[in-house]
């Protein structure tokens, strides 16, 4: 294994995610621009592009706490890239968010250059929108680098995008269960999206995103062994990440968006320390047998998916404690920032009002690991609630 905190390397500058929305809830994502090559950005390039008056915020997380950050690079030796072989051993980054004393630390930026630049050329963002890594840099996260850490232990939360997608594009969702007393995880699925910003340097793009025929299934396979190398780190000591101490191993949960969602459930197959599960609009890849998830699962998705057949067929198959809530007018990316991003830089959004998705994933997600791995009853997850007339209970 080789780790490194790669927060003093990091390039100061962010952007926008997914200015072209994800496809609809199938585990794909954005389409590719060029062929797989690694992204270098200098600092001349960035000079040289135009700038443009935009200014994206994400929302301030609401629990008592602030949201500390940390980048930290992990390598898997035991096993080779499943992508790319002739580049080595898995390589991973990954964003660690933790209760923060608030006041303390700086802004963190969203992205570095090179993730910001690989992901504008995925995403097809015309030249004419002046949507550039730079102009973009100023996106306000609400995480800090080098906060000052909350004392005691917190569950754990590992959470995994959508194909396609960077780990940025959960930051909000991340913020807001590390004000809440969770230390979370980011994991960037190298390889597999627009570019993570690896320990050399380097910011290999998707090189699986363009695939017609690349089987769903061994992705979220591949996403299991991922999650569990990390949550191995980040429980046998403090040398994958300094502040590995604020981590109850014995309480551990797993979300994500898209092949995300049905990568925690994959997961839970794979793996008993993760305890709870949430898909956040993905199809499940595979679908779960009975009897493989006996632990809390929670199917938090547009409402269209009460169509989706492996939806059902996952709901039939879930032993545990279970929830499926679809939500009225969301689309595909109202369960990440995207949305809410694109609506701040001036394009159009779905009939749910962006700012509404955030909340409305914020809190049932928060609510539903509070209830499952810190056994505090919330009665949102009781039933219909006069606050969110857009989340329906299912079946």
């Amino acid at each position: 294994m080789n780790t490194t905190s790669n927060r003093k390397r990091r390039i100061s500058a962010v952007a926008i995610l997914g200015l072209v929305a994800s496809a609809a809830a199938t585990g794909t994502g954005l389409a590719a621009t060029t062929p797989p090559s690694t992204v270098h950005v200098t600092a001349a390039t960035a000079a040289a592009a135009p700038t443009r008056s935009f200014h994206g915020t994400l929302p301030a997380p609401t629990g008592p706490y602030a949201a500390g950050e940390d980048v930290i690079h992990l390598t898997d030796a035991s096993r080779p890239d499943p992508w790319v072989p002739s580049s080595g051993p898995r390589q991973l980054t990954v964003t660690m968010v933790y209760p923060a004393v608030p006041g303390t630390g700086t802004p963190a930026p969203y992205m570095t250059l090179a993730e910001a630049a690989g992901h504008i050329q995925r995403a097809k963002v015309p030249a004419s929108s002046g949507i550039t890594p730079q102009n973009l840099s100023s996106v306000t996260t609400q995480a800090f680098d080098g906060a000052r850490p909350q004392r005691g232990k917190h569950p754990l939360v590992v959470l995994s995008p959508g194909f396609g997608d960077p780990r940025m594009v959960l930051t909000s969702l991340a913020t807001e269960l590390a004000s809440h007393g969770y230390v979370v995880a980011l994991v960037g699925p190298t390889h597999e999206d627009s570019g993570e910003t690896l320990e050399n340097g380097q910011t290999p793009p998707c090189a699986i995103c363009d695939d017609p025929k690349l089987d769903m299934d061994r992705d979220t396979a591949g996403r299991a062994l991922d999650t569990s190398f990390v949550i191995d780190q980040l429980t046998h000591g403090n040398t994958a990440w300094r502040l590995a101490h604020l981590i109850d191993k014995h309480e551990i949960g797993m979300a994500g968006h898209s092949i995300g969602g049905a990568s925690a459930a994959a997961t839970m197959i794979a793996d008993p320390r993760v305890r709870a599960g949430v898909n956040m609009d993905g199809k499940f890849y595979p679908v779960p047998m009975p009897g493989q998830i006996n632990r809390p699962f929670l199917m938090l998705g547009a409402a269209e998916n009460r169509d989706d057949t492996t939806w059902g067929q996952a709901w039939a198959a879930l032993g545990g404690y279970k929830k499926w809530l679809a939500v009225t007018g969301a689309n595909h990316p109202s369960f990440t920032d995207v949305d809410l991003l694109e609506e701040e830089a001036g394009f159009p959004t779905p009939p749910l009002s962006p700012a509404r998705g955030v909340v409305i994933t914020r809190e049932y997600v928060t609510a539903f690991f509070d209830q499952t791995l810190k056994g505090i009853h919330r009665p949102l997850l009781d039933g219909p609630s006069p606050n969110n007339p857009e989340v329906l209970f299912q079946p």
